[in-house]
C-alpha cells in the first residue's frame, strides 16, 4: 500500500493543476493561482514522501512530469492567455502567444526527464518557480493595472521566461541533503529573504524572489566551481 503513496499525492497535483486551469479558463486567475499553490505543495511532499518510504519508482517519476505539465506547463499558459486577452493591444491573435510558455514547459520538462545532470540540482528556470512568477501576475496587476497590461511586458515575460525554462542556467533545487549552513548558505539566503519579501509585498514579491533565486543560484554554483578548482 505505501509504494501509492507518493503517486495519490502527486495524482492531488494534477486534479488540483486540473481546477485551476477551470477556473483560469473562467478569467479568476486570483482562485486559480491559489490552485497552484496548492499544486506547489502536493509537488513538494511527493518526491520528500517517495524518499521517506524508500518506494521511489520509474512510473512516480513519469506521473510527476505528467501532473507537472497541467499544474506547472499548461495553467501558467491559460493565464497568460488571459493576461494578453485584457491587455492594451487588441488582436484576437495575440493571447495565443501565451501559450509558448506551455510549450517551453514541455520542453523543459522533456529535457529533466532524460538529463543525468539533474538528479540533485536544476539546470535551466524549473517549471514551479516559473507558473508562480506567471500566476502572481494578475494579484500585481490589481495594484498596476497599466503596467500588467502591457502587452509589449507580458510579450516579453513570455519571451523571457520561455527562454530560461530550456536555458543551460544552474539553478538550485530546495532539497536538502544536509542543514549545513556551509553547504546550504545560498538556499537559506533565499528561503529568509523571499519570506521577508512576501511579508511585505505579498504577491508582488514574486518577481523579485525569482531574479533572487537565479542570483543566488549564480553564486552558489560559481562558489562549487572555484572550489573544486
Amino acid at each position: 500500500m505505501k509504494k501509492h503513496i507518493p503517486n495519490a499525492i502527486t495524482c492531488a497535483n494534477l486534479f488540483s493543476g486540473c481546477i485551476g486551469v477551470v477556473f483560469a479558463f473562467k478569467g479568476d486567475l486570483q482562485t486559480a493561482a491559489y490552485f497552484v499553490l496548492l499544486s506547489g505543495i502536493f509537488d513538494f511532499f511527493d518526491g520528500m514522501v517517495a524518499r521517506l518510504l524508500n518506494v521511489k519508482s520509474a512510473i512516480g517519476k513519469e506521473l510527476d512530469s505528467l501532473a507537472d505539465m497541467v499544474s506547472f506547463g499548461f495553467l501558467p499558459g491559460v493565464v497568460m492567455f488571459q493576461l494578453l486577452k485584457v491587455s492594451d493591444f487588441s488582436s484576437p491573435y495575440l493571447p495565443y502567444l501565451g501559450f509558448i510558455i506551455t510549450v517551453f514547459s514541455a520542453l523543459r520538462l522533456a529535457k529533466f526527464n532524460i538529463d543525468e545532470r539533474q538528479t540533485e540540482e536544476f539546470i535551466g528556470l524549473n517549471t514551479p518557480m516559473n507558473t508562480l512568477f506567471i500566476v502572481s501576475l494578475p494579484f500585481i496587476a490589481l495594484d498596476y493595472p497599466t503596467v500588467i497590461g502591457s502587452s509589449i511586458l507580458l510579450i516579453a515575460i513570455t519571451a523571457i521566461t520561455s527562454f530560461l525554462l530550456v536555458s543551460e542556467i544552474k539553478t538550485f533545487s530546495l532539497k536538502f541533503s544536509n542543514m549545513t549552513w556551509a553547504k546550504n548558505k545560498f538556499k537559506f539566503i533565499f528561503l529568509i529573504l523571499s519570506a521577508l519579501l512576501i511579508v511585505f509585498l505579498k504577491f508582488a514579491a514574486i518577481p523579485f524572489v525569482l531574479v533572487l533565486y537565479i542570483a543566488l543560484s549564480v553564486l552558489h554554483f560559481r562558489g562549487i566551481t572555484n572550489k573544486a578548482k
